[in-house]
């Protein structure tokens, strides 16, 4: 019986994953997959679309489909938050990458009034102010996640947090300088498609999905003290939490 294309696609995966086909390597064409499969060279090139749209591999017009050579980002929630990688001067990002080169991009601060979601999440009343930081990041080159991040302003204005180099530790280090250390974070995710301008900023192809992340820390009281909305290239990160029953 002929495979479906999400059959042929998932036979590729576990080909790459058992490593038939290593970082840039070419994959089978259609020619190859219609004789291999016995599939119309319709299925064979849908099977092809699905591991590209998934971050597995990409195409080359006139070339052919290769093996993704970007080793996926693990982001393990748990450890890029700990108190033991901001408090001593480390960036979060030092736990997902290592010693891959990563390069904020687009970075700006300003001041602007909140937006009522944020507003409502953050305790603020109508018409008080957010401090904003909002970035791209790429990795060895290529665009991984956008974020944005809102704090109060009367926390804040008058902080490294308001100037784009926050300093060693990044805004939680300056947070707890300001006598308002993050304990507590909360995330809620949700896979989604992405706008026409979210799928340019992070150079992922129409129909790809993202993945958003909100996150929330909280001081020892309780009180909200930043809101970040994160969008992530769901081909380029695998998601990690730890924690006891």
């Amino acid at each position: 019986m002929p495979e479906t294309a999400r059959q042929i696609a998932d036979d590729l995966r576990a080909r790459i994953d058992d490593g038939e086909f290593g970082p840039g390597a070419r994959l089978p064409g259609e020619p190859a997959l219609v004789r291999d499969y016995g599939v119309a060279k319709m299925t064979a090139g849908g099977a092809l679309k699905l591991l590209v749209a998934e971050g597995v591999a990409v195409s080359r017009p006139g070339s052919g489909t290769y093996v993704r050579e970007f080793k996926p980002i693990l982001r393990d929630a748990t450890k890029r938050l700990s108190h033991s990688q901001w408090a001593t001067g480390k960036s979060i990002w030092a736990a997902d990458v290592g010693e891959r080169p990563m390069t904020p991009a687009d970075l700006e601060v300003y001041e602007d009034d909140a937006p009522r979601w944020v507003a409502r999440t953050l305790g603020l009343r109508d018409g008080d102010r957010v401090i904003v930081r909002s970035r791209r990041y790429l990795v060895e080159g290529e665009p991984v996640q956008m974020a944005t991040s809102y704090l109060p302003a009367d926390l804040t204005r008058d902080s490294q947090v308001a100037v784009p180099d926050a300093g060693p530790g990044g805004i939680y280090k300056r947070l707890a300088e300001l006598g308002a250390a993050p304990v507590h974070f909360s995330e809620d995710l949700r896979a989604r498609m992405p706008s026409s301008e979210e799928s340019s900023a992070l150079a992922v192809l129409p129909g790809t999905p993202v993945i958003e992340i909100c996150r929330t820390a909280y001081t020892s009281e309780g009180k909200a003290v930043e809101v970040n909305r994160m969008l992530l290239d769901a081909g380029a990160y695998a998601l990690r939490y730890s924690f006891d029953s």
